[in-house]
């Protein structure tokens, strides 16, 4: 009897484009080997939609909010139905930069100094640039708290800071953090297995949304990437850590800066694209796992209580 997949995709986050790209990405792979698919949104129907198809396993394409931060999981985990990917907690802890930045600073696990802003009627510039200069310094990063894929991430110095600042002013409250020059480098977590690692090297300022997604940005990807045995081991073993701190389950992308010799932790990714750019299916063909082994590990390692 042929396996029920249904793909989550769509969704109401900035990444449904690429939430989209994934998920037909995934099923075109899946029909190769005679699945019984369906790419299905996450919108009012899916209660519905879920209880007419049956399937065996949801395959959660969705990037960014109300798909990647427990919501969906925990609306799979009352419907007693398989799903991939992170469970609820892990989920909401790893999209929300503010909470998974103290939980790796409470385990020594080095990230870039920020504060939280919160959004007021009128901005007090002075106050703004007076707690900078002190906490952080120029350049700096500002990014929405729970968002993913880049989307509405900054690199700031005193000129436009502001300018920035007022792009984002419908979050309410954001993440200014310290910027780390140095080179891009991500690595992806399978299971508790540190899967490998890649460099970027994009032409853009820095791993952007058009860096990660755009073709025509031509982001030079490295591997394997060209550092010591150490830090290799260093890095990953980070990456592996904080996956399991986050109680992260099945894939994972951890995103990280290496300056003077030292790995910055920027986030954790529990949904990471799988588009014909996306880092970890580049990273598992490198280790010699195929695309549709990878799709299928990944949904035979779908559960409930996750």
């Amino acid at each position: 009897m042929r396996k029920k997949i249904l793909l989550l995709a769509g969704g109401f986050s900035k990444e449904r484009e690429i939430s989209i790209k994934t998920a037909k990405a995934v099923d075109k792979e899946l029909k190769k080997k005679n699945y019984f698919t369906k790419i299905c949104e996450p919108n009012g129907d899916l209660i519905r939609n879920l209880k007419k198809f049956k399937p065996d396993v949801v395959f959660n394409a969705l990037h960014g909010r109300y798909g990647e931060d427990g919501y969906i999981q925990s609306l799979l985990e009352s419907e007693k139905i398989k799903y991939t990917h992170s469970g609820p907690l892990a989920s909401s802890l790893a999209i929300d930069k503010e909470t998974s930045k103290q939980i790796f600073i409470k385990n020594k696990i080095l990230t870039p100094k920020y504060f939280k802003f919160f959004f007021q009627k009128k901005l007090n510039k002075k106050k703004i640039l007076k707690k900078i200069k002190i906490n952080l310094g120029f350049p700096v990063v500002i990014k929405p708290i729970n968002e993913g894929s880049s989307v509405e991430v900054h690199i700031c110095n005193k000129v436009n800071l502001f300018k920035n600042l007022f792009k984002l002013k419908n979050y309410k409250e954001i993440i200014i953090e310290k910027y780390i020059p140095g080179r891009e480098i991500q690595v992806a977590i399978l299971g508790n297995r540190k899967l490998g690692a890649i460099e970027l090297k994009p032409k853009r300022k820095f791993y952007d949304y058009e860096a990660k997604y755009n073709p025509k940005a031509k982001t030079e990807h490295i591997i394997p990437v060209q550092i010591t045995k150490k830090n290799y081991n260093k890095v990953t073993s980070i990456a592996l850590q904080a996956h399991k701190l986050l109680n992260c389950r099945g894939v994972s992308r951890a995103d990280f800066r290496f300056y003077k010799d030292k790995f910055y932790l920027l986030e954790i990714n529990t949904q990471p694209g799988m588009t014909s750019l996306s880092l970890v299916p580049e990273i598992a063909k490198y280790k010699n796992i195929n695309f549709i082994q990878l799709i299928e590990w990944i949904i035979k390692d779908a559960s409930v209580n996750r």
